[in-house]
């Protein structure tokens, strides 16, 4: 992507006459609306703007504008969103209705602007048409033609090209504006996969988040804040001692009195001026005392008690409110809710939390073969993933709450999909994902009237992944039958799905140096799929990549710091992403 700045323009109005008139923005292709999806390929812009009917259900950072007079065409939404725009020298122009466009494409257009000083750079379709919506300007020309054009109402997008454009020949972006055309972006996208980025963009805007629930600090752990966390009382409470030493009222010496301050006691001490008291750590601070001495700045001699010279004069009082005051934010939305913040907010005297999540996954292992306790017969397996998987699926943000083994037969997962469950957000399934004579998940998902989110992700292993969601929301992950790829799926995409239920931010990338990259990286014949690889650390702080990978099992994964995401064509020493291990 190029440096420099970018607003958005997102035309989201029409009629959707070919379609019955309905909202084709708000239609889903692939898991998620088609504005969605255009949102998601201009989330790096300074400023985006959604031109059409205001839309409820946006992000509030998203600027909303309507062209007057409603219905008055591309060319006056475009002045209209141009005027909730930004300083941004550069702007992107797309609709609503383009189902597959990505980040990729609207950078290439941003690349063509900024190195061939065009005033616009158009896309261009496998047809040879030029898509008029979808392009980056220059704001200045965009300006200067729409002023020029004098009257905006229906005129047609020809109207506004500057002589000064270029274009950037693109596959797969074609706009829906019939129902075969909806039909064939589904099927498009159904039978493609999705890079890894494009699969946890998709996640995100696809999955809704889990309802808001109040939760007391521990059971909330593992959810995240629906709202900021709020401190109910100062801390500390009340003027407290630092350390062991001596509550002294006014310049000293002191007399010392008789009297000893514990952490906890209830006593009623007065301190009068000259007069001092013994005081432990955390104890309150008496009445009338203006400061306390810690022990080794202290000298007593009887009952007379004096500050040493040439020690620090210091008061080691906690004062009220010195961490923070009744009402400070201690942690905002969408923050997840560690052991750290529960134990935070019982120190604030925040006694419940609204929360979303922690998110509920019910194990299932498929497979007639899979034997998970006593002796093994001929033809089975033992079952060596399902036991320790709740272990993985905690690492991602998952907490565990049944495991069931289901047949490889037509109807198996029927009963399991079908309506009913409250206390489960996420299935996890091992197995029957391929497509083979025994894979009868996805099947099963149409039957159920699942929504398919993620058909399958660009990787090896972990390609025939699926996420989908069913009808009442509960979420579907499918994973590969052999334990390393499943491990190796669950690592990648369940952190993106953790995420989006709880309204948490999405998860941070780790990367790492990998030494021996390029003896892993598919290159030229070997394919241009990303692999998934264990990396284990050495002694002098290298990751090496372990190129040879049994999949039956997870011996590879011992020893192990994380799966490392190769890219084709990765150098040795190149960055990769590291989908780090759970110890």
């Amino acid at each position: 992507m190029t440096a420099e700045p970018c607003d958005a323009i997102v035309l989201a109005g029409g009629s959707g006459s070919r379609m019955g008139g309905v909202d084709k923005p708000a239609i889903e292709v692939g898991g998620r609306s088609m504005l969605a999806t255009a949102l998601a390929a201009v989330e790096d812009a300074d400023v985006t703007v959604v031109v059409g009917p205001h839309r409820d259900d946006l992000d509030p950072s998203v600027r909303q504008a309507q062209e007057s007079p409603r219905g008055a065409g591309p060319v006056a939404a475009l002045a209209a969103g141009l005027q909730q725009c930004g300083t941004a020298p550069i702007v992107a122009v797309l609709a609503a209705d383009l189902p597959t466009i990505t980040a990729e494409a609207v950078d290439r257009l941003r690349e063509a602007v900024d190195t061939t000083g065009a005033d616009a750079a158009f896309a261009v379709d496998e047809s040879g048409r030029v898509q008029f919506l979808l392009g980056v300007w220059r704001t200045s020309a965009l300006s200067e033609r729409l002023t020029a054009l004098g009257g905006l109402t229906n005129q047609p997008m020809k109207s506004l090209v500057p002589d000064n454009v270029t274009t950037v020949a693109m596959s797969d972006i074609s706009d829906c504006d019939t129902e075969a055309d909806l039909l064939a972006a589904r099927a498009r996208i159904a039978h493609t996969p999705l890079s890894i980025a494009d699969a946890r963009t998709t996640l995100r805007g696809a999955i809704e988040s889990l309802p808001a629930l109040e939760q007391s600090p521990i059971d909330a752990i593992g959810g995240a804040l629906a709202q900021p966390l709020v401190a109910a009382d100062a801390l500390p409470r009340v003027d407290v001692s630092a350390m062991d030493g001596y509550a002294v009222s006014g310049p000293g010496p002191w007399q010392l009195d008789t009297a000893i301050r514990y952490a906890g006691s209830t006593d009623e001490v007065v301190l009068d001026p000259g007069h001092a008291v013994r005081i432990a750590t955390g104890a309150h601070v008496p009445a009338g005392a203006t400061a306390v001495i810690r022990d080794e700045h202290t000298d007593l001699d009887g009952t007379t008690l004096s500050h040493k010279d040439d020690t620090p004069d210091r008061d080691d009082t906690r004062r009220r409110g010195e961490d923070w005051h009744p009402g400070v934010t201690l942690a905002a939305t969408g923050t997840r809710v560690t052991a750290a913040l529960a134990s935070l907010a019982r120190s604030a005297e925040v006694t419940e939390l609204l929360v979303r999540g922690p998110v509920r996954a019910h194990i299932v292992v498929t497979g007639d073969e899979i034997r998970r306790d006593g002796p093994l017969r001929d033809g089975q397996t033992r079952d060596s993933l399902g036991p320790v998987l709740p272990h993985y699926l905690s690492w991602c943000g998952m907490q565990s709450n049944a495991s069931t083994h289901l047949r490889d037969t037509a109807g198996g997962f029927d009963e399991l999909l079908a309506p009913g469950s409250t206390d489960t957000d996420v299935i996890v399934i091992v197995g029957a994902t391929g497509g083979g004579a025994a894979d009868h998940l996805r099947q099963a998902l149409n039957r159920a009237g699942a929504r398919i989110v993620v058909s399958r992700v660009r990787c090896r292993p972990g390609g025939s992944q699926v996420v989908a969601a069913l009808p009442d929301e509960r979420i579907v992950i499918g994973l590969p039958g052999n334990p390393y790829a499943a491990v190796a799926t669950i690592l990648l995409t369940a952190p993106a799905v953790a995420a989006a239920l709880i309204g948490a931010p999405r998860p941070a990338v780790v990367t790492g140096a990998v030494a021996n990259a390029a003896a892993v990286a598919p290159n030229g014949s070997r394919g241009d799929t990303p692999r998934i690889v264990p990396v284990h650390r050495r002694p002098d702080g290298t990751l090496v990549a372990v190129n040879q990978v049994r999949t039956a099992h997870l011996g590879a994964l011992v020893g192990a710091e994380a799966l490392a995401v190769i890219e084709p064509a990765t150098p040795d020493g190149g960055v990769v992403e590291l989908l780090p291990l759970p110890r």
